[in-house]
């Protein structure tokens, strides 16, 4: 167990290099590297600029409101609607989910608590599967994972891994700031503290009070899983710089469903605690990766047309048609 932790930052290396057999990267001559080009499988080509130390700050407020924006957007409406759909639909549910989840992972010999050993009073060591799976959401991991990306980045002088560590720091600030925001509105119990209170499905608190929140956290922070948000935010962010790499998706949302259930069976959160983080974790890192590349497809027609629907009377008849505009 204790190598998994880390093989992370070997796994993120593992992501730059094999995108680097299939993308191929353009630099401009080396007294004045503004910018390198990425052509990808579908023809379209990428361009970073210059990564900076401190974009992850410095990029933070407008990428906060960007982010703010996506979730209002009108294009946007079916997901915002989705999430909250799919939140009232769990709530009544989600004590017998929590209990069913419980059942299961007794089955499968897993331990309700999440244990770990410490290295140096910051590295944290899990001791099982079960915990292995609730450290993946945490702040540490992605952290790790940045650093993987940047030692890479540095060391081949790649734009687009400098890119993505940067991103993943900023992930975390703002899946940090929209969870923490949201938790002390809804004011939920998280499940373990529900059942020692007797309140089946939690209690909800809203808008507790700073040092009410800071005493008694998990009283009052189960909606949304910050864990589930960081993780998704930070998946995004790779999955979006790296689209050639095929197993990223398939293999970060496995992990995303096994973080859910872990998390569920050891009493951390509640089924519902979940849509909005997912929702949440996925637009603050598309809007984190796309904030530091542009892209264009060479392939593309440059041709425009305007598509508008239009009616009238001609001949005693009502009439109704299509009028295209190139």
């Amino acid at each position: 167990m204790k190598k998994l932790k880390f093989l992370l930052l070997p796994v993120s290396m593992l992501v730059c290099a094999q995108e680097a057999d299939t993308a191929k990267v353009k630099e401009l001559p080396k007294e004045l590297p503004k910018v390198q080009t990425y052509t990808l499988k579908d023809g379209s080509v990428r361009t970073y600029p210059k990564p900076k130390l401190l974009d992850f700050v410095t990029k933070l407020p407008r990428n906060f409101i960007n982010t703010n924006k996506d979730f209002v957007a009108k294009d946007h409406a079916y997901y915002l609607g989705g999430a909250v759909a799919a939140t009232l639909i769990l709530i009544p549910v989600d004590q017998k989910l929590t209990d069913n989840s419980r059942e299961i992972a007794e089955k499968w010999g897993m331990s309700e608590d999440n244990t770990y050993h410490k290295i140096g009073g910051v590295f944290k060591i899990p001791k099982d599967i079960g915990s292995t799976l609730y450290l993946i959401g945490n702040g540490s991991t992605v952290v790790l994972v940045g650093i993987g990306f940047g030692v890479y980045g540095l060391i081949k002088n790649d734009y687009r891994a400098q890119a993505t560590a940067s991103g993943l720091m900023e992930s975390l600030i703002l899946s940090g700031v929209f969870t923490q925001t949201i938790k002390r509105i809804t004011g939920r119990e998280s499940p373990f503290i529900a059942e020692a209170n007797g309140n089946k499905g939690g209690a909800w608190n809203p808008f507790p009070s700073f040092a009410a929140f800071g005493k008694n956290t998990s009283n009052y922070d189960a909606m949304p899983s910050g864990h589930l948000t960081t993780f998704m935010a930070g998946l995004t962010v790779i999955a979006d710089n790296y689209p050639d790499v095929k197993w990223i998706k398939p293999v970060g949302y496995t992990l995303a469903g096994a973080l859910c259930f872990q998390m569920m069976q050891s009493k951390v959160h509640w089924a519902s605690d979940y849509p909005l983080a997912l929702l949440m974790g996925y637009f603050i890192g598309k809007t984190i990766s796309k904030s530091r590349y542009t892209v264009s497809d060479p392939n593309a027609k440059n041709t425009k047309y305007k598509l508008d629907f239009i009616a009238s009377r001609q001949w005693e008849y009502n009439m109704v048609g299509v009028k295209v505009s190139f």
